[in-house]
């Protein structure tokens, strides 16, 4: 699944660490996110979704 991880992230001047730590999850968990490496769990997704301030359907794609 793609996603607009990344380009949200930036806009915020997050880095994935600080996003990591706002999802209580490892900063390589976002990088392999970002990289669709690896597909969130559900709960993770809207915590990305949540701390990014933008919908689930703007994050990802199908």
């Amino acid at each position: 699944m793609e996603n607009n991880i990344k380009k949200y992230r930036e806009q915020l001047n997050l880095s994935q660490g600080n996003l990591a730590e706002n999802c209580k999850v490892s900063r390589q968990t976002i990088n392999a996110i970002e990289n669709n490496k690896y597909d969130p769990s559900l709960q993770l997704a809207f915590d990305i979704a949540r701390v990014l301030g933008v919908s689930m359907e703007e994050l990802f794609k199908r």
